[in-house]
């Protein structure tokens, strides 16, 4: 069975986490960048915040609850960000686990809407989620903004 907890019940996978999102979204010398966000979202309070998917002791994916994910954008919050399932746990619908749970979260929360952004089509789509735009990753990478309506939720 899986469960999604918050990575602060877990410091022994933040080093997990921290490669997952450097090697998934970062450059060759980003890795301390990474660490510094994974640092940052260790708690149960606030934003930034890091959930982990876990079965039997084993981490399987993550995903992030971020203030903000695109410099460019500063005016949207809150940002589902970093999603990442460990590749031999693919295909078996965790990645959409982990965005519903985002989702009840922040809706809990009491925030109105929920942004994210990827530079790819077709699966934030299936998920329920709104194409609402194209913006820029720093310094100028193309990328497709997305919004969920937590109150239709």
């Amino acid at each position: 069975m899986v469960r999604i907890e918050f990575l602060a019940d877990h410091p022994q996978f933040e080093r997990q986490v921290t490669d997952w999102q450097w090697q998934a979204f970062g450059s060759h010398n980003s890795r301390e960048f990474f660490a510094s966000i994974v640092k940052s979202s260790m708690k149960k309070q606030g934003l930034p915040l890091t959930f982990i998917a876990l079965r039997n002791g084993e981490i399987l994916g993550t995903v992030g609850l971020w203030r903000c994910d695109l410099i460019s954008r500063q005016d949207l919050t809150p940002w589902l960000a970093a999603l990442y399932i460990d590749e031999a746990h693919r295909d078996a619908g965790l990645g959409q686990r982990l965005q519903q749970f985002v989702l009840e979260y922040s809706r809990q929360a009491g925030f109105g809407d929920l942004y994210l952004y990827a530079t790819f089509s077709g699966y934030y789509e299936r998920q329920g989620w709104e194409y609402i735009g194209d913006a820029l990753d720093y310094p100028d990478k193309p990328v497709r903004l997305y919004h969920q309506s937590l109150n239709d939720f």
